[in-house]
């Protein structure tokens, strides 16, 4: 595999869909969490999507329970989560693992492509993003602290105008 293009995932609503489908789109991709003290970033994440859909930006949430258990519920009562909390429209995924033997195939390749701190590629905790080009290429790697409001200032100059 040598692009995010080349991978698909079951969304939240249980179909698969293929990554190339947001060819030529900016891709953020963020395993998320419900119950998790950086879950308010679902609000700066979908602020993102709505301003700078129409440029080129998707975002893409990975909803994953490694860490803490804080993602307990299955796909219905995360997008009931989601929707109630903060009205997320942007693409939600069913839940995957994100390290460890059974992570998905997706995460894997992000991880060797985008690797974080002191070379590690282990993801370290909920709200890890991803910032992939248009190409499909791993850009940069975010810590779950790097809020959305900070990444937004960042991508002005990868977006289209």
């Amino acid at each position: 595999m040598s692009s995010v293009h080349d991978f698909s995932a079951r969304d939240i609503d249980g179909n698969e869909r293929s990554l190339a489908e947001w060819r030529g789109k900016t891709l953020l991709i963020v395993n998320v969490a419900s119950k998790c003290g950086f879950t308010p970033q679902y609000a700066g994440l979908e602020k993102l999507w709505r301003d700078d859909r129409d440029r080129g930006l998707v975002v893409l949430g990975f909803p994953c329970d490694q860490f803490g258990h804080q993602e307990p519920g299955d796909e219905a009562a995360i997008r009931e989560f989601c929707d109630a909390n903060y009205g997320v429209t942007f693409p939600l995924f069913a839940k995957i693992a994100v390290n460890g033997e059974h992570a998905h195939p997706l995460y894997q390749w992000l991880k060797r492509e985008g690797k974080g701190i002191l070379g590690s590629e282990a993801i370290k905790w909920n709200f890890t993003k991803f910032l992939v080009d248009g190409h499909g290429q791993v850009l940069k790697r975010y810590a779950p602290a790097d809020t959305p409001e900070k990444i937004g200032r960042e991508l002005d100059h990868l977006l289209a105008n």
